[in-house]
């Protein structure tokens, strides 16, 4: 019997000129490596034999009400328009309402070939599978917006890229896949047509109150200023921060050779295709900004007279930075404990920063100490850190409830490099119980464990990720 998943498709009505309709390739030996028993429940997925589930979300079995397909999008790559890429190696099965109430899709990745491939294979090899999954779900566990993991299968298959790899199928579930680059593709084509379709059908599915397309355009904003501004708290760096990876439902989505800091510097750099640093830790706020800018050419095309939305549209664009910067204080300010304002409290958080930075201070770690004591202990130079700690326990006086905010906001764990890589090797080895290890730890990043002490450790000097990469 077939894996029954509750589909309600409504992106495959659109027009063919949106997708191509397609079925996943079959694989040689689908085996479940991992499932998400408390995703599925909430898309009201029923718990079958693993056989079954691996048939599934391995590609093999299209199941019952299903509709695949790969979605058209164009893009910005590192600033560079790209006409047409879409899903060149994702399939969407369809779409599921939750028990939730919440619309999701969900898609295979590493599901084969499509017309969108680009003389790529359409596969995707372990790593980035087990590293997407173990990252998106603890993002979720943090409280970020993120697509989710639901099944990660191994296809008993070899992936070729620099060497022969281990295959794997990762099953992404998300809002939508509905990306900036959705709508750049019918903009930059002239289909004014089909921009106001899907202009209506994203305001349809995730914002009903919007009131056309310039309301899109301020609420994709707004999603995207809460989005950012919670990466940058937890230290988190994209790392391909491109238009077609940039979610119209504020979503954390693609994660490729993204990575957390350890020591804090604001112009970390790990991806090992982002030789410029355009994606660099400090720069997500400004790319999000020209990420929407995008956004705003591409929606002002379905207007009948483009100029007479221009004003509108740059006035909603140019409001984005001074929106980062307030959603980026609220943040910090709840790092160090604090709920109200204080004109001085932009410079307290940047000085700390920059005595981070001076002094190698490990940014999780670091925020954890103020709560649980030992912060000088993080820093190269704790006599600078003494001055500070002065300043910001008298600002601390004028709080309340201020050791429950800070616990709220300083995660004890994340998903460090070193223990992706190390993870990554020993399931390539065959051994996914560090695997099950990390995803049981993150789930509760915000609770001091014993039992996972040792994840809270930076890595010693040979076990420091440099680079990250991209893996397709």
């Amino acid at each position: 019997m077939t894996l029954n998943i509750p589909f309600d498709n409504t992106y495959a009505q659109l027009a063919p000129h949106f997708y191509s309709k397609l079925a996943p390739t079959p694989v040689a030996a689908p085996r479940l490596l991992a499932f998400n028993e408390r995703l599925a429940e909430v898309l009201g997925i029923m718990r079958r034999s693993d056989e079954d589930l691996a048939a599934v979300f391995g590609g093999n079995v299209v199941p019952e009400g299903a509709d695949p397909l790969a979605q058209l999008y164009a893009g910005h790559q590192f600033g560079s328009y790209n006409p047409q890429l879409g899903d060149g190696r994702a399939i969407l099965l369809g779409e599921v309402l939750g028990r939730d109430g919440i619309r999701r899709d969900i898609q295979l990745k590493g599901a084969g070939p499509t017309p969108y491939s680009r003389n790529g294979d359409g596969r995707a090899w372990l790593g980035p599978v087990l590293r997407e999954y173990v990252v998106s779900e603890a993002m979720q566990a943090l409280g970020i917006p993120t697509t989710r993991a639901l099944a990660a299968v191994a296809t008993g298959e070899t992936v070729w890229r620099e060497q022969g790899l281990h295959g794997a199928v990762l099953t992404r579930v998300a809002q939508s896949h509905l990306r900036v680059g959705s709508f750049q593709v019918f903009a930059a084509r002239g289909d004014t047509a089909s921009l106001a379709t899907l202009t209506d059908y994203a305001i349809n599915r995730h914002y009903p109150d919007a009131d056309g397309p310039m309301g899109l355009l301020r609420a994709v904003r707004d999603a995207q200023v809460e989005l950012i501004s919670a990466w940058m708290s937890v230290g988190f760096i994209h790392g391909v921060m491109n238009t077609d990876n940039s979610s119209i439902a504020g979503e954390t989505i693609d994660y490729g050779p993204c990575a957390f800091m350890d020591v804090f510097h604001s112009n970390r750099v790990f991806s090992s295709i982002d030789r410029s640093g355009r994606y660099a830790y400090s720069n997500q706020p400004q790319i999000a900004v020209w990420n929407l800018a995008q956004l705003a050419t591409a929606l002002i095309q379905q207007y009948d007279d483009p100029e007479g939305v221009v004003e509108e549209a740059t006035e909603i664009v140019h409001a984005m930075p001074d929106l980062l910067q307030s959603a980026w204080l609220r943040r910090f300010r709840a790092k160090l404990g604090i709920t109200s304002e204080d004109a001085g409290d932009m410079e307290l958080i940047t000085d700390l920063l920059r005595l981070m930075a001076e002094g190698q201070a490990d940014f999780t770690n670091g925020f954890r100490a103020l709560l649980e004591g030992g912060a000088r202990d993080q820093f190269l130079d704790p006599e600078g850190f003494d001055a500070w700690e002065a300043r910001w326990r008298e600002r601390i006086t004028k709080e309340e409830a201020v050791e429950a905010t800070m616990a709220r906001a300083n995660p004890v764990l994340i998903p460090r490099n070193h223990r992706i890589e190390q993870m990554i090797a020993a399931a390539v080895a065959g051994d996914m119980a560090p695997f099950e290890r990390l995803n049981q730890a993150l789930s509760a990043p915000y609770e001091a464990r014993a039992e996972f002490a040792d994840l809270r450790q930076p890595p010693a000097e040979d076990e420091v990720v440099r680079a990250t990469f991209c893996g397709t």
